[in-house]
Order: C-alpha cells, then structure tokens, then sequence
C-alpha cells in the first residue's frame, strides 16, 4: 500500500479497491463545473476518496450524499465533511430508487478502474434515478463508450449506454495528477438518461446486443440465429458484422426481432 499525507492525515491507497487519489484541484473544479451542478440539486458521489472532489462539491451543493466503502477513508470524510450524508458501503449495493425518492439524483464520481463497468451498469439500470452522471474513468474505457460504428472501439458497451444516454466526452486527465500514478491516462465523460426510453423491453435489448457481438468477426446471422427468429429480418442486414449498425439501426432490428419492444 502507498500511503499519502493529506491535511496531516495519512491515508493509504488500497490496490485491491483501485484507489488512485486526484490531486489536482483545477481539474475538480472543472469535473464540478462541467456537471451542470445546481445548488438546489441532491448530489451522489461515488467514492469520495479524501475527498478531492467533495470539497468542491460542498460549496455548489446543500444536499450531498456521499458513498465510500472504504472505512478509513468513510471516517475521515465524516470528520472532514460532518454537513453531508455519508453511506459506508459500497456503491454497487446501494439503493439508488430510494435515494433519489424525493427528487433525482444528480451524479459524480472518480470511478475505481476495476469496477468501472459493474458501475455503468448498475447507473444503465437505474438510469430513472438521476439527471445526469459525470464520471472519471480510465481513457480507454472512455472511447469505448463513445465510439462510433466501423471503429474497434465501438461494442456492447458504446450500444448500451448510447442506446439510453446522450453521452458526452469532456476532456481528458493525465496520469501524473493522481497518487498513487496510475500506469494509465483518464477521461471524464457526462452521460444523461434519454427523456424517453427508445423501447419498452430495456432488458431485452440488453440480451440482444450481448448477443449481436458475442463473436465480433461473426456475422450477425450467425450470432443471432440461435436465439432470434431471424426470417423476420432483411438477410442483407444479418450479412454484416454488429460493429457495423448503428444505434438506431440495432433499434430498427430489434423491434424486427422483438415486435412488441
């Protein structure tokens, strides 16, 4: 563990949580500032840290809840920190319907690397919860979800999240900002839940392009047949590959696939 001098509090970095603490306060100021943060909003942060980011939060924000699963650091953002809410937990495990009961939430975070996807995911599914999600992240995982068709990056992951979020990248954060450094380079991206869902079914759309690119350099015949009906469908499109369709096309055959999506 690499332990970091914080206000004459010694924290130490968890590797096993994917702790890499930011240190870098223009760069949290702008993360805040881009969000759209209001101060009548109620604000969630995922995994304050020591709270780099909700220092800033606290100034633009009178209802923050915070979420953080590590104890020591719980402990000292409630000392730090004592007017906002804080959950001493972990993220994937809270509930986020019940939190967001009153009004919606509005999100932020520097999201752990490990368990960047699990986190996008459970956000995709309680997408209803929150105005909008402004995330840190490793770049990589960043292109991925705003890629474009025809490209390597573009996957389930771009599908699912751009099928239900307008998806914002910002800007990009260097590696040598953050302690302990990472080996990798991050990016903050904005994502806001559609107005309207573009389907009924939510979860079987989530299947089927789990589905559509289950072996990339597969047709989508072939990975679908299996599963679907796929007579229903114009046999030229079932001749290219996912990566090749883009969002509103995967809606145009699912709703093939699915007549009552």
């Amino acid at each position: 563990m690499i332990s970091i001098q914080y206000k004459h509090t010694e924290i130490a970095a968890k590797k096993k949580l994917g702790q890499n603490f930011l240190t870098d306060r223009n760069i949290t100021r702008k993360i805040v500032s881009l969000s759209g943060v209001e101060p009548e909003d109620h604000v969630l942060e995922i995994g304050p840290g020591f709270g780099a980011l909700t220092r800033e939060l606290v100034n633009c924000s009178h209802h923050l809840t915070v979420v953080e699963k590590d104890p020591g650091l719980a402990a000292f953002i409630r000392a730090e920190y004592p007017q906002l809410d804080l959950i001493e937990g972990d993220f994937l495990q809270t509930d986020l319907k019940a939190l967001a009961k009153e009004k919606p939430l509005r999100v932020l975070g520097n999201i752990p690397y490990s368990i960047t996807s699990p986190i996008l995911f459970k956000l995709l599914e309680y997408r209803h919860s929150f105005l909008s999600a402004t995330l840190m992240m490793q770049h990589e995982v960043a292109m991925r979800i705003v890629a474009k068709p025809c490209t390597k990056e573009y996957g389930i992951l771009a599908v699912q999240l751009q099928a239900f979020f307008d998806v914002h990248y910002l800007f990009k954060v260097g590696r040598k900002v953050f302690r302990p450094q990472p080996g990798v380079d991050s990016a903050v991206i904005r994502m806001t839940p559609k107005i309207n869902d573009p389907m009924k079914d939510a979860e079987g759309f989530r299947l089927f392009i789990r589905t559509a690119f289950h072996q990339r350099r597969k047709t989508l015949q072939n990975n679908l047949k299996n599963i679907y009906n796929i007579e229903l469908v114009n046999n030229e499109t079932l001749k290219l590959r996912a990566e090749a369709l883009s969002i509103d096309q995967f809606f145009q055959l699912f709703a093939q696939l699915k007549p009552d999506s």
